[in-house]
């Protein structure tokens, strides 16, 4: 990482109290320095993301850990709603879910998700995929800035 580093906020939308904490635990084992905002469900995650467009005082989150079975509204909805959004559009969304179901992993990605991960049971496993999504999202790919409206409607290239 260079000196100029600006870690990115991370999003974790999880209701499952233990899920939470694993995940935690997790980034904290990777040595994770990223601030982790954790929402319980998917409504509060849309008045999330909505409460940081145009605030000062809140970071728009630069990535979204994303689980699809969710109370108020599913992953799928959240989703969608992040995706077709001209100010949030562009944060990565990673789904982390429990699901392997083919049909979730589909309708995911039709929805503009940017990477299905289903959450490994064992520990050692899941701090395999942590460090992966660390290494990738957060060290390696060039995220562009979520405050940065996307062009819609074809505007300028």
């Amino acid at each position: 990482m260079s000196p100029d580093y600006d870690p990115v906020d991370i999003l974790l939308v999880e209701d499952n109290p233990n899920d939470i904490e694993l995940t935690l635990r997790a980034f904290r084992k990777a040595r994770m320095s990223n601030e982790v905002v954790v929402v319980r469900d998917g409504q509060e995650a849309v008045d999330y993301l909505e409460s940081c467009k145009g605030n000062p005082d809140k970071r728009m989150p630069g990535l979204v850990l994303l689980d699809l079975n969710l109370p108020k509204m599913s992953g799928h909805e959240v989703l969608n709603r992040i995706k077709n959004d001209a100010e949030l559009g562009r944060i990565p969304v990673i789904m982390l879910t429990a699901s392997t179901r083919e049909e979730d992993i589909v309708r995911s990605y039709d929805l503009g998700v940017n990477t299905f991960i289903s959450k490994p049971v064992e520990f050692s496993a899941f701090m395999r995929v942590v460090g992966s999504i660390q290494e990738y999202w957060i060290i390696i790919a060039s995220l562009p800035p979520a405050s940065v409206a996307r062009r819609v409607n074809g505007g300028d290239s």
